[in-house]
Formats: C-alpha cells, structure tokens, sequence
C-alpha cells in the first residue's frame, strides 16, 4: 500500500493540483472539517459505492487517524483502484478545513 504525508498532500493542493481526496470517516466526523474538495465516503460504505469510483484516476484516501483509510486502500486495492493512503489521517493534518 502506497503512503503520502499530510505535507505532501497539502503541498499538492497548494501548488494548484488536482487530486481526488476520498474522506472515509463518518458523516459526523467530516461535519467537524475536511479538507477542502474532498468526497465523503464512509468507511462502510465503500465496498457499496465503489462503483462511484474510475479505475484509470488516483485517489488519495483519509480518515482521522490512518487506520480506517488504510483498510479502506488496501480494499479498494484488491479491486484495481489506483490508491494512497494519507498517513496520520486529519489529526495530522494542518492545512485549510472546510
């Protein structure tokens, strides 16, 4: 499973990039902040809406800590998804909230 740090990401959306951010925490945790564009797509949820999902883009997956975007990378993984995992999650994240 491929990691990014939260530098790198910020780094990516400050330089004007575009990427696809995959929020998989729950619905009440992203009602506290997100990072600005990011998709809401619960942990739970994913095996459900993958199908939302294009195999030919890359998609860098968060939630508050790692663990649960970890899972969610390597699932997303096994079906062919282009996938990194956001090491550190939102507690370390310190760019711009929405």
């Amino acid at each position: 499973m491929r990691e990014i740090s939260t530098k790198d990401v910020e780094a990516l959306l400050n330089k004007g990039k575009k990427i696809t951010i995959i929020d998989v925490r729950e619905v009440d945790e992203v009602k506290t902040g997100k990072i600005p564009g990011a998709i809401s797509m619960p942990l739970g949820l994913v095996e459900f809406r993958m199908h939302e999902l294009d195999k030919t883009k890359e998609y860098i997956i968060v939630c508050r800590s790692g663990g649960r975007s970890g899972r969610a990378s390597q699932f997303l993984e096994s079906y062919g998804f282009n996938v990194i995992n956001m090491a550190g999650g939102m507690l370390a994240w310190e760019g711009k909230v929405e």
